[in-house]
Order: C-alpha cells, then structure tokens, then sequence
C-alpha cells in the first residue's frame, strides 16, 4: 500500500467540500486530516486513479494534487496522537 498526500483547493467562493470530504472518506479507510485541505490516504491505487475518482466534486478552476508520500518526514505542532498516526504510516 502506498500513503498518498491529496491536497485541494476550491477556488470559487462559497463552494461545498461536503462531497469532496464525503469522497475521501467512503474510499479510504486508512486517512490522517490534521490540516484544512490535505489528507494522506493508505491506498492501492495510483495517485492518477485517485485524482480520477476525486474530479467529480471539484469544479474546472479548483486545484488539486496527488502525490506519493514516504519516510523520511518532517513536521511541526500537531498533538501526540497526530504525530504517531505519521510515525507509524510513513514508512
């Protein structure tokens, strides 16, 4: 399984990222959201796929980005339970 970053922006004012978020979280179980618009997600699939499942609820001027993620990392300020989810998933 590989641990991808998805990130997003919706660039139209006032847009719903009910259906987006709902996306994210019915196709990946294993999930970290520790900041607004970026998860990593245990998946199977490539990050082309997951883009592909996801450009149905955003609209042609929004952003997003797929990309692979692994050890080594760094970061900064988030609780125990955040940084362990890291700890153990990016390896």
């Amino acid at each position: 399984m590989a641990m991808l970053l998805i990130g997003y922006d919706l660039n139209k004012t006032g847009q719903d990222y009910s259906g987006l978020i709902g996306a994210i979280r019915e196709n990946f179980g294993t999930r970290w959201r520790r900041l607004d618009s970026t998860w990593i997600v245990s998946t199977s699939l490539s990050p082309a796929t997951v883009r592909d499942l996801l450009l149905p609820y955003i609209d042609v001027n929004d952003e997003l980005l797929v990309i692979t993620v692994s050890a080594p990392a760094a970061w900064y300020g988030f609780d125990d339970s955040g940084s362990q989810w890291l700890i153990d998933n990016l390896k």
